[in-house]
């Protein structure tokens, strides 16, 4: 299953919000609000380096199987820019 990080942000941020309100509220002290918010920083970075590395895994993947056609539009891409290039100039 690929992480999903946007969810994972979006987690974060409200438990963030939750923390400020309890603390607003007097029921937790800054303490703990500290303690908390480095256990999500710690869960959000984990979360991140999974997404990254998934990513990261994919293009590997998509790297092995599909290197030829990869290259070919790469080629491809870059003949096309530089013959729209130096008709351009002329």
């Amino acid at each position: 299953m690929m992480p999903n990080l946007f969810e994972a942000t979006n987690t974060y941020w409200r438990e963030l919000d939750k923390l400020e309100a309890a603390y607003q509220r007097h029921e937790l002290s800054l303490q703990e609000v500290d303690a908390k918010v480095t256990e999500l920083m710690i869960a959000l970075g984990q979360e991140r380096r999974a997404a990254f590395a998934s990513f990261r895994d994919g293009l590997r993947h998509l790297w092995q199987k599909q290197q030829e056609p990869l290259l070919g539009m790469s080629l491809l891409g870059v003949l096309t820019y530089a013959w729209v290039t130096f008709n351009h100039l002329s």
